[in-house]
């Protein structure tokens, strides 16, 4: 196979297409499917996933672009005699920090679709609702054919403003409003589609929009955005070559919506494009709201590595009500491990999707929790020589100039330093930014951490309590009598049984206790 471009930041389907120089994975098998199927679709995906480009597609295809589509599975499946008149509305670009600001913004949106389909409709200060009612009924009167409308990034101008809730209040009530139209419009529209990072609450935003299928976490459509296994070998095989295809599994696959799971395009195509391995997808966007949320709710990082959430919580998404679990999963930092029903309730398994976004999350976490991002970095690496070696007093040390060095003034303003969990946050997320192996055990249980850290030469059960004051020797007691080791016999290295316990009142590790087994 020849090699070709890489199609790095190209939402564009035609420029993408055209004159075949660039890679692209066939995804008009899922258009068709979804066109043949439905009439109005909703899809949450996290950030640079690819849903721009899909609904450029999207657009081309009911336009009747046909040379675009040749050699793809939906050119000879087709009817390129009809085409229809596209309403394209896209939030994606810049900052709306005020409802005027919104307004305006959505307006010229309005006019430039006027503009393109060659139809008049009244300009401001008609309401938008009424603007966009009068686009949809004038582009199909004058087509002949009903009305295609995408919408891209629907949600962002609430998300830019979830810091300041009552600008995001005002947000959702004038995209609520909007959205309505297309309801209301029924008649006049073949084909809606609305995309966008979070999947907000059906009573909140889409009030009004109760007939949008949402396929969100349908089984069929989860690879709908992204890059599959078959799609790495039938596409990109020109890059593969020097590449550890295990390597790039664990760092990047996993992405996973009740399906097949997937890569993210962004991460891949910055592999192939710089030879390294590194977090390009997580370093274009700081979770610095997302850290702030975690830790006002207290939420216990170790579960992060598995936690369960029920249907109802993951889609009670909303300005004034966000629950932790779903912030975490619809922006792609947790992903479904599995599901059960149990009676009529329906329960999913969260975990990260990959060591990306393990290490690199708990690394922002890890300096959250500190509450110094420079103190974090510097404390970071000499653990892993501690346990690479075996050496348990040198980690003792470690730990204990970990916790001592977290400023005074630290605890005293951040009402999450007197929280038991926090201590076993830090200790977590300090080892899991290694980008390490890690297993967490009874992460349920709050005050105390059980983890499992596997190294290639050795293997590490800790046992993490907070006792009152004075060691009392309990961790290392209750690792040895749960029996834990016993399934790491077989595996040929060390395993190393570590009691930590810690006082709260010094705000230090008072004890590290082990045997090797």
């Amino acid at each position: 196979m020849n090699r070709k471009k890489l199609p790095i930041g190209i939402q564009t389907f035609a420029k993408i297409r055209e004159h075949d120089a660039y890679y692209y994975v066939d995804k008009t098998p899922y258009a068709l499917r979804l066109i043949e199927s439905g009439t109005h679709y909703f899809l949450s995906r996290p950030r640079r996933f690819g849903k721009s480009l899909f609904l450029d597609t999207l657009a081309e295809l009911f336009a009747g672009n046909e040379p675009l589509f040749r050699g793809l599975y939906i050119h000879d499946r087709w009817d390129w005699n009809v085409r229809y008149p596209v309403v394209r509305l896209s939030f994606a670009e810049g900052r709306l920090q005020t409802a005027a600001a919104l307004d305006e913004h959505i307006h010229v949106l309005l006019s430039d679709n006027a503009e393109r389909l060659g139809i008049t409709i009244e300009p401001p200060p008609m309401d938008t609702h009424l603007r966009f009612k009068r686009l949809i009924e004038r582009a199909a009167e004058k087509a002949g054919q009903r009305v295609v409308v995408l919408v891209d990034e629907y949600d962002k101008p609430i998300l830019d403003n979830l810091t300041t809730p009552e600008v995001a209040r005002a947000m959702r009530e004038g995209l609520r409003n909007l959205y309505s139209v297309i309801k209301g419009q029924d008649a006049h529209i073949r084909f809606a589609f609305l995309t966008g990072v979070s999947k907000f609450s059906k009573v909140s935003i889409f009030s009004g929009l109760n007939n949008l299928r949402d396929i969100t976490v349908s089984a069929e459509y989860s690879a709908i955005c992204g890059y599959t296994e078959e799609d790495l070998d039938a596409v990109f095989a020109p890059e593969l070559e020097g590449l550890d295809r295990e390597r790039i599994r664990h760092w990047y696959n996993g992405y996973n919506w009740l399906g097949e799971a997937v890569y993210n395009p962004f991460d891949l195509l910055l592999l192939f494009q710089e030879r390294e391995f590194r977090p390009y997808w997580f370093e274009t966007g700081t979770p610095t709201f997302l850290v702030d949320v975690l830790m006002q709710r207290r939420f216990f990082t170790p579960q992060l590595a598995r936690t369960l959430a029920s249907e109802a919580l993951l889609s009670a998404f909303d300005v004034d009500t966000m629950a932790p679990e779903a912030l975490l999963w619809q922006t792609g930092y947790l992903t479904f491990h599995g599901q059960r029903r149990i009676g009529a309730r329906i329960e999913y398994e969260l975990g990260y999707p990959n060591l990306e976004v393990a290490y690199s999350l708990n690394d922002a976490l890890l300096k959250g929790l500190m509450g110094d991002p420079s103190l974090a970095e510097r404390v970071t690496l000499s653990a892993y020589e501690a346990l690479v070696r075996g050496e348990i007093d040198g980690l003792r040390q470690h730990l204990e100039r970990l916790y001592a060095s977290i400023p005074h003034d630290w605890y005293r303003k951040n009402p999450i330093a007197h929280y038991e969990g926090y201590w076993a946050s830090v200790f977590y997320s300090h080892l899991a930014a290694l980008g390490l192996e890690l297993i967490a055990e009874d992460v349920t249980h709050h005050g105390c951490i059980d983890l499992t850290v596997k190294l290639p030469e050795r293997i590490y059960l800790f046992e993490f309590k907070v006792v009152a004051d004075e060691p009392e020797g309990a961790a290392l007691a209750q690792l040895r009598a749960k029996g834990y080791a016993e399934k790491y016999r077989g595996q040929g290295v060390p395993v190393h049984l570590v009691g930590i316990e810690f006082s709260k009142r010094q705000r230090n590790v008072v004890a590290v206790d082990a045997v090797t087994q």
